[in-house]
């Protein structure tokens, strides 16, 4: 659902994401994680279309992002980590224009709207002006905006950043939904015990560069092949994603 080949990116002499080589499937939540200043914002930019790439291609769905945008565009949904919104307008305005813009039919806009307010316990805000919301509402209104249209692919920047931890559960129940009914997933978090909790592969990059993709399991095994020293590894402890994370990262 999602390729990439020698996706890269320059902004001067510094290379923010090198030759980028990625394949992501259709139904599948990829965690893509690495430090600050890594490169992965920049990488949803150029996925998603709002930054144009250096060198390289980018699909979506068959779609070039480049060549295809319209087509491209119109089966993705973003969530950018800081949001962007109408704040003269109040939630079901804003979810409405939205779904407008997607040319979803009204009834149907309407019932899955209230569907997600109510999952999100966002009802009793939804007529209020969105300049009166809390971080995390606004987080809330954002990701139901993006969910309106029922995207193929969803780019989501730090999507439980700023919500409770209840809110943050029903997101994850939601987004685990969605990918079920054939859904792609593709985001961005610095908590590592979320993306262990609900990716089903992660890609890790650091300076610009994927030093590893693939499961927990894989990712076990990639940090012992990289030891090579017997001791340095006990063979009975189960690491966590934040210890590969910490270690795979320490080594570029």
């Amino acid at each position: 659902m999602i390729e990439t080949t020698n996706l890269t990116k320059y902004f001067g002499k510094l290379c923010a994401v090198n030759s980028l080589m990625l394949h992501v499937d259709s139904g599948e939540i990829f965690g893509f994680l690495g430090p600050n200043g890594a490169g992965k914002t920049t990488t949803i930019n150029m996925l998603t279309g709002l930054l144009r790439p250096t060198s390289g291609t980018a699909t979506l769905g068959g779609f070039d992002i480049q060549k295809q945008s319209l087509q491209a565009k119109a089966i993705l949904g973003l969530m950018p980590d800081t949001p962007q919104l109408y704040e003269a307008l109040n939630g079901r305005q804003f979810v409405r224009m939205i779904a407008d813009l997607y040319e979803v039919p009204p009834q149907q806009a309407e019932n899955e709207m209230n569907t997600l307010l109510e999952q999100l316990e966002l009802v009793d805000a939804a007529d209020d002006q969105i300049k009166g919301y809390s971080y995390g509402m606004q987080k809330k209104i954002l990701l139901i905006s993006v969910l309106i249209h029922h995207p193929q692919i969803l780019f989501l920047d730090e999507p439980t950043s700023g919500l409770d931890p209840k809110s943050a559960r029903t997101v994850r129940e939601i987004l685990r939904e969605r990918c079920e009914n054939g859904c792609t997933v593709f985001m961005t978090t610095h908590i590592l015990e979320i993306a262990e909790r609900i990716c089903d592969r992660v890609g890790i990059i650091s300076k610009g560069q994927l030093i590893a993709v693939g499961t927990l399991a894989e990712l076990q095994q990639k940090k012992r092949e990289l030891h090579t020293q017997p001791t340095e590894i006990n063979p009975n402890q189960t690491e966590t994603l934040e210890d590969i994370f910490l270690d795979l990262t320490a080594e570029t």
